[in-house]
């Protein structure tokens, strides 16, 4: 009982200190941003809405923007930082709905529907200087012939993989 009574008295005053190693340990300012310029306009959210409506959704931009700040910020050097526009998606893949019945709102995929990201950046250096800036139109016209695990069941691999390789560019090279 006397250990419990220590540990709550211990606990306690611990947790009055709280504001200050919160401050202590906050994050660091972020070195990656995602925006999404009108997504309502995106490719993926206009064919979406006409062609399997029931399906539609734009959780799939959540997962998308985390991914890329994670993996952004992994190749950064110390101090730079990214600022990302997307500006337009189509993911891979279409609905065909003229297939009808059950297939009529199950993406297909087919090399003629190719994964499109368009994008806007700027690599900042730690003075807020810009180092490059640009728009980029990725593209995978062989992604299905690209070595994607076919059994993968990550339905943005094919966008997630045209992300990875920009990426791999690197920061001189963006």
């Amino acid at each position: 009982m006397k250990t419990r009574i220590t540990l709550f008295t211990l606990l306690t005053a611990c947790s009055l200190g709280m504001p200050k190693l919160a401050q202590a340990a906050e994050k660091p300012p972020q070195t990656v941003t995602v925006t999404y310029d009108h997504p309502e306009h995106f490719t993926e959210t206009r064919e979406e809405k006409s062609l399997a409506p029931t399906r539609a959704s734009n959780d799939y931009l959540t997962t998308l923007k985390s991914y890329i700040e994670q993996r952004a910020a992994k190749m950064l050097p110390a101090g730079e930082r990214l600022d990302v526009v997307i500006t337009d998606i189509d993911r891979a893949g279409s609905f065909e709905p003229w297939h009808g019945g059950s297939l009529r709102e199950v993406r297909i995929i087919k090399d003629i529907y190719p994964p499109r990201i368009d994008l806007n950046f700027r690599l900042l250096d730690a003075d807020g200087k810009i180092i490059r800036e640009g728009t980029r139109k990725l593209r995978d016209p062989g992604f299905l012939t690209s070595n994607t695990a076919p059994t993968s069941d990550d339905s943005l691999r094919y966008e997630k993989r045209l992300i990875d390789r920009w990426l791999r560019k690197g920061p001189d090279k963006l």
